[in-house]
């Protein structure tokens, strides 16, 4: 059971060590069902207040309950899913929105984030990577060869990227095979809503990975977002630690597509786990008019969700990516 949070306040530890360095915030439960980096959070916090880890250099601000109504109620979202459209705004019409008037503030007052969360299916835990440096207007950036280096060191073998870049065209495909008489259904009908927790740090001149530890209830999850923070830190030299070595042999991939559910009676042809991979030909649903949907290449199925609704994401596509990670 979570522990009971005010659904009034966000509750922080906050640290300043005499010393400059970098400003960390380490996030958990953006999903409020997503628990395991809040309790490795909470005993990072621990770890601290005993004196078993000591902030040498710069600021740290743990943020173990990122939406307490959510996690107050065992469930993905409050009113909605924090995670996507977090822009501060001026009439605040949920829950969420008045969150992200005290998030989006907190994350521009520091350079890094790292953003804990799980997922539903079983599956191995992968960190979700940003894009290159660039000067587009859809996410520039440029502290990739910084942020890959953190990402090779949270202790995951697999590294995915291209979240936002296919979100956009998704929505741009949406928008095309839909009048807008018939666009009311649709959540995600602007590439901004795509905009979460890490592409709102990158926006304010920082940068950001989501780590995804596991599946929700996997007692392993919590380990893994533990350890993630703690070689965050030596990472960022913020604690008296040994730099971590970066994973061998990473797998990574790039999304290439996003899949719309057309009909409520869209089915898989199978129970897809996200990663799973297909072959080209491959079978991997069917519409409701009977048209089969088959992948157009080899690549892997991500995100699979059965219960979309109509005009929303049904499920992503990726393939190996031939980035250059760097050392």
């Amino acid at each position: 059971m979570p522990q009971p949070v005010s659904t009034s306040a966000l509750r922080l530890h906050s640290f300043r060590a005499l010393q400059p360095g970098p400003r960390l915030i380490v996030t958990g439960a953006v999903h409020g069902n997503e628990v395991c980096g809040s309790r490795a959070i909470e005993r990072v916090a621990r770890e601290f207040d005993s004196g078993a880890l000591v902030l040498q250099r710069g600021s740290l601000t743990l943020l173990p309950v990122t939406n307490p109504l959510a996690y107050e109620r065992g469930q993905r979202n409050g009113d909605r899913n924090l995670n996507r459209n977090l822009y501060p705004t001026a009439e605040p019409q949920d829950y969420e929105d008045r969150i992200a008037n005290v998030l989006c503030p907190l994350l521009a007052e520091h350079d890094v984030l790292l953003d804990l969360h799980s997922f539903q299916s079983p599956g191995e835990p992968f960190v979700m990577l940003g894009p290159q440096d660039n000067t587009g207007t859809l996410e520039p950036f440029a502290h990739a060869a910084r942020e890959q280096a953190l990402a090779l060191r949270l202790g995951p073998r697999r590294i995915v990227e291209g979240w936002l870049a296919t979100y956009a065209d998704g929505v741009r495909r949406r928008l095309a095979r839909t009048p807008a008489q018939d666009r009311a259904g649709l959540l995600s009908t602007d590439p901004r809503y795509g905009v979460g927790t890490t592409e709102t740090m990158r926006s304010q001149g920082g940068f950001a990975l989501t780590l995804e530890c596991g599946q929700h209830q996997d007692p392993a999850a919590p380990e893994v977002a533990w350890r993630a923070i703690h070689r965050t830190l030596a990472q960022l030299q913020m604690i008296d630690a040994p730099a971590p070595e970066p994973v061998t042999r990473p797998q990574l991939l790039r999304l290439t597509m996003v899949i719309d559910k057309l009909h409520a009676d869209d089915r898989f042809s199978r129970a897809w786990a996200s990663y799973d991979p297909v072959r080209e030909g491959e079978t991997i649903g069917q519409r409701h008019d009977g048209t089969l949907v088959q992948a157009d290449r080899d690549g892997f199925i991500v995100f699979p969700n059965p219960g979309a609704t109509p005009g929303n994401e049904w499920f992503y596509f990726a393939q190996a990516s031939t980035r250059d990670l760097g050392p």
